[in-house]
């Protein structure tokens, strides 16, 4: 079936973002798509209509309160009769007017970002960015991200699509010549600009410098295109400028839609962004500069830099006229005629190969049908953004798992570090204690995912379990959906608590839990449900680092001689003298067989402490796993070992997970029961603990090494299989929403 679309703007007249619809409306006409617009009109009204591409006008150009209102009823009535699929606006006002219409009208709404828009004097309230953002350039999505708090997984990152045909080399200046009275013979200077003050910097300082140009460069011709609101305060400048040289240096053309052949005339082009794009099509030489920033004389070894801003020197030095006279005189002194033939062919070359309608408009399409899909809003919650290596495999794990299964879907993670989480993963993350953003995030989603991990017990007190009952309760009461997703229960011991627990879990729509001693610890609540299902901890689904990888991170921490076990303690309380024990093991391990030991803090901040003290205590060497690690690289590390003794439960996993015996250290039921499920051996009770006992056990695990290594790689991969059935229900959860 044909798609329609409704493409929204302000206006069509001279402009790079004008442009850029007018080119992204006639490669989707070409392609069968139903295209129409709907702008105040301009220029390029005649284009489009000669095309076959119909044009609503509608005083989508300003932000007073009549037009805005009227803007919005005529598009309602637009909307109402033309019914699109998708409507696609460009600019902050018709993103806001389409945006209202959104929330009682049906259909998909994408945005495109062409600029940074002013956030300040509330303004950050009168936008509204779709469904689905596109931003033109990688900058873009990063003032979208950190500005507006839009997920990245609803920004398509695309390009000004130029057309290689109407900007071109083979596209003759004769009439710009002839209609000017320019001198093909003598050096041309072309800028094609919107002239209003905030866009037209270059444009000015090439009228201010003109004088001087005409003394440095006897002959020089500037062709300076465009219209605004200082169009005429910067025409009578240039006609000053003309009159006291008693000769035309400038020529302005006021509003054309022959840009192609303007820039055709020129033998260098002075601007930024999209005009600069189609000069650079045209095989002309740019000097780039504007009123965000300038790059000089564009070469390949600044290709990254104007990429990165889209042409558009944001970020970069702030250009002065002394800087563009200097370089301006330095290409036509000293610049020959194959290096100016070169960077012709360069940009030209840049163009055809990352700048083409084709892909623009394919950009596009991808947001259309993104937006079309059923979207889908999940909220994570977790012990997350504590630096915890277990619990941020976890984060890691449950959310790849969600979008691998799950399609087109956003998920804000309530994390304790939002930054740190958005930094190192990437992930949309709110501060899990600010409860009106996590209320608003509730509001927002379908379903609550809550897990994995051990986030039901009171062990370490009573507040955390409160808390994460009360992220559940929140989103009940809001109506949505609550997955309780791969938790571990208890030890919840107070009867208080239990009654808690036993009364929000009940209320969950979908429970599973990683191991069956959770199942029998909700049974005892008096949680009486028959769909509860017994899954695996998600981290059975990823996989650690290995090869080159794994030496060059035993090399940087001074790790070089194998074979090595590893080892992974926390502090507890009531541990006694553990420390001096397992320093006392890890001696006898190391004399007995030579192996290294290492050990492997999984909480950077809380375990590298008593790492230290307890390789302070050892006789033999052993090496310290400092810094903070990614899951991959931890789980690598665990893989080229031995086998490992650890405490912390995902050291457990992780090793089990690599297929590498082990040994629990146990301080917690959980460790326990997973030794027990995955029928390797335990090394004792931390607070009880028998270092004979535990050494016999290490040294069994090592001579046994092989046969519990098969034990493994058949529980690991029934366990993988067992935690993908997760994110097949959250899917199934979704569905029902």
């Amino acid at each position: 079936m044909q798609q329609k679309v409704i493409l929204a703007t302000m206006s069509l007249g001279i402009g790079g973002a004008e442009t850029h619809i007018v080119e992204l409306a006639l490669e989707l006409k070409r392609r069968g798509v139903d295209v129409s617009v709907a702008s105040n009109g301009g220029v390029y009204v005649a284009t489009l209509e000669s095309a076959g591409i119909p044009h609503f006008t509608v005083p989508m150009h300003m932000r007073r309160l009549t037009y805005m209102l009227r803007s919005l009823f005529m598009m309602r009535k637009i909307i109402r009769r033309e019914k699109p699929d998708i409507v696609h606006a460009h600019a902050r006002i018709p993103g806001f007017i389409c945006g209202l219409l959104k929330k009682t009208m049906h259909f998909s709404f994408v945005t495109t970002v062409h600029f940074d828009f002013d956030v300040g004097g509330g303004l950050r309230f009168l936008t509204n960015w779709g469904e689905k953002t596109i931003a033109v350039s990688g900058d873009i999505m990063k003032y979208l991200v950190e500005n507006y708090g839009t997920s990245p997984d609803d920004i398509f990152v695309s390009v000004n699509g130029i057309n290689t045909d109407n900007f071109s080399p083979d596209i003759s200046p004769a009439g710009i010549y002839e209609e000017f009275g320019l001198d093909p013979t003598r050096p041309i200077i072309c800028n094609v600009s919107r002239m209003d003050d905030n866009a037209a910097l270059a444009t000015r300082m090439l009228i201010e410098i003109a004088a001087e140009l005409h003394t440095r460069i006897p002959g020089i011709q500037l062709l300076l295109t465009g219209v605004g609101d200082i169009y005429d305060e910067l025409k009578e400048k240039a006609d000053t400028v003309n009159t006291a040289a008693g000769t035309s240096i400038i020529t302005m053309t006021g509003m054309r839609t022959d840009i192609g052949a303007i820039l055709a005339a020129g033998c260098l082009f002075v601007g930024v962004s999209r005009a600069a794009l189609e000069a650079l099509a045209a095989e002309k030489p740019v000097i780039l500069t504007g009123n965000q920033g300038y790059l000089g004389l564009f070469t390949p070894e600044k290709e990254r830099a104007a990429i990165d801003t889209n042409f558009t020197c944001r970020g970069c030095e702030l250009p002065t006229r002394e800087l563009l006279l200097l370089e301006i005189v330095r290409f036509f002194d000293t610049v020959s005629s194959d290096e100016k033939k070169a960077l012709g062919h360069f940009g030209r070359e840049l163009i055809m190969r990352n700048y083409s309608v084709r892909r623009m408009a394919d950009d596009c399409l991808r947001a259309y049908d993104a937006a079309k899909r059923k979207k889908y809003s999940v909220v994570m919650s977790g012990y997350y953004g504590f630096k915890n290596a277990g619990d941020e495999a976890i984060l890691q794990s449950v959310y790849t798992n969600i979008k691998e299964s799950c399609g087109d879907v956003s998920i804000t993670v309530l994390s304790s570090d939002p930054e740190d989480t958005k930094t190192r993963y990437g992930y949309d993350a709110v501060a899990r204690f600010n409860i009106l953003r996590v209320l608003k995030a509730l509001r927002r989603c379908d379903v609550l995912v809550s897990g994995g991990g051990s986030l039901l017990q009171d062990y370490t007190s009573t507040r955390s379990l409160l808390y994460y009952l009360f992220i559940m309760r929140a989103a009940k009461w809001m109506g949505k959906k609550v997955m309780i997703y791969a938790n571990g229960i208890g030890p919840v011991n107070r009867k208080a608590n239990r009654r808690r627990v036993q009364k929000v879990v009940s209320r969950a729509d979908v429970i599973t839990l990683r191991d069956n001693e959770s199942a029998d610890e909700l049974r005892l609540m008096g949680v009486k449900r028959d769909d509860i299902l017994v899954t695996a901890d998600p981290v059975f689904t990823m996989s650690g680092i290995s090869g080159d990888g794994i030496l060059h991170l035993l090399e940087e921490n001074g790790i070089t001689a194998v074979p090595f076990i590893t080892v992974s303690i926390r502090d507890w309380q009531g541990m006694g003298d553990f420390c001096e024990s397992i320093a006392s093991i890890c001696d006898s391990v190391h004399e007995t067989t030579g192996c290294n030991i290492v050990f492997i803090p999984m909480q950077s901040d809380k375990d590298v402490e008593i790492s230290r003290r307890v390789s302070g205590m050892m006789i033999s060497p052993s090496f310290i796993l400092e810094g903070r690690l990614t899951a991959e690289e931890l789980m690598g590390v665990i893989g080229a070992s031995e086998i490992m003794l650890a405490m912390r439960l995902h050291a457990l996993i992780f090793a089990a997970r690599m297929n590498v015996p082990f040994a629990g250290l146990v301080y917690d039921p959980k460790v326990s029961a997973y030794t027990s499920a995955l029928e390797m051996p335990s090394a004792g009770d931390v607070t009880q603990f028998n270092r004979e006992y535990a050494l016999e056990t290490v040294l069994m695990l090592l001579e046994r090494r092989r046969e519990y290594a098969g034990i493994l790689k058949l529980k690991s991969a029934e366990l993988e299989a067992a935690a993908k059935e997760d994110a097949a229900l959250l899917m199934a959860l979704l569905d029902e929403r």
